[in-house]
């Protein structure tokens, strides 16, 4: 498995990471969230030897991994990381990209292995086109698909959807995610975006402050948020009195409660209004199945 045990690291005076602990089994899929400047995409480049630390160690099974004083080449060879700038050659085709460190002394055995992975970053149609000519998201997915190549123990992806849009986002989460897990590869993740995390990671941690301020499952840190940080990740939620932290989806429309709140908003989500309304001069969120007018008095409870 991954150990990082007592891992503390700065650039300056003030640490950005302090005291990091936790382990990752082999083929597990581990989330790293937290705020922007939180220390998530230092703490990948940690795990892969980019710098040296301050304090801790950080292993794989039995191998330490070190950072530049002990290394010529940066990252060891079973472990991937792919950043946020995309390391591709721009005069050459997806297809290069993706086999550029592949044996040229099994040529079929090659070309079976880019087909198979332009199928899973969804690039097939694209296997001809040299990476100077796609867009960002396009580029990001040569970038995966290129990283994985080789099939490495470990996976390190930093934001790895942040360029791509929509249309692609989610069954590319799927078909990526999925042959990881076929394939018994190790994933690391940080991100900020829930949906990279809630159906496809095993554990996850919370960065704030330098440190580690909540570990668990999706589901357990879901359903149990010890604060309103962790609450904001997933979803909208509300902070009322005497119930603590309710997220939009337990707070319910009903005919008669204590909770009586007046309608100021109402903003369309597609299969639901999320409906913005003042209860007790404080502004609170939640889900109906129908519009609802302004002005209009309503009672609220909730369902936990």
């Amino acid at each position: 498995m991954l150990q990082v045990n007592n891992l503390t690291f700065q650039y300056k005076k003030q640490p950005i990471l302090k005291d990091i602990n936790f382990s990752v089994k082999t083929g597990e899929h581990f989330a790293i969230i937290g705020e922007s400047g939180s220390g998530k995409s230092t703490l990948l480049k940690l795990l892969y030897g980019t710098y040296d630390l301050n304090e801790g160690q950080i292993f794989w099974k039995d191998k330490e991994i070190l950072g530049p004083k002990h290394n010529l080449i940066v990252g060891p060879e079973f472990m991937k990381y792919v950043a946020q700038e995309f390391d591709l050659m721009p005069f050459i085709t997806v297809a290069e990209n993706i086999g550029a460190f592949l044996s040229n002394f099994y040529p079929d055995e090659k070309q079976a292995r880019i087909k198979e992975l332009l199928e899973v970053v969804e690039l097939q149609s694209y296997a001809n086109t040299k990476a100077k000519e796609l867009s960002g998201g396009q580029k990001q997915r040569v970038a995966i698909a290129k990283a994985i190549a080789k099939q490495p123990e470990v996976l390190l992806l930093d934001e790895p959807f942040s360029h791509i849009d929509n249309f692609k986002k989610q069954s590319l989460r799927r078909s990526l995610f999925k042959y990881l897990k076929e394939k018994h590869i190790t994933c690391i993740v940080a991100t900020h975006d829930k949906d990279d995390v809630l159906s496809f990671s095993d554990q996850m941690i919370v960065l704030h402050d330098a440190k580690i301020m909540a570990k668990g499952t999706p589901e357990q840190l879901y359903k149990n948020p010890q604060n309103k940080l962790i609450a904001s990740f997933f979803d909208e939620f509300n902070d009322i009195e005497n119930y603590g932290i309710v997220y939009a989806n337990q707070l319910k429309l009903v005919e008669n409660s204590n909770l009586k709140a007046t309608v100021k908003h109402a903003y369309f989500k597609g299969s639901y209004y999320l409906i913005e309304a003042d209860l007790n001069g404080k502004m609170v969120f939640f889900e109906s199945d129908i519009d609802l007018d302004k002005k209009l008095n309503i009672c609220l409870s909730v369902l936990k």
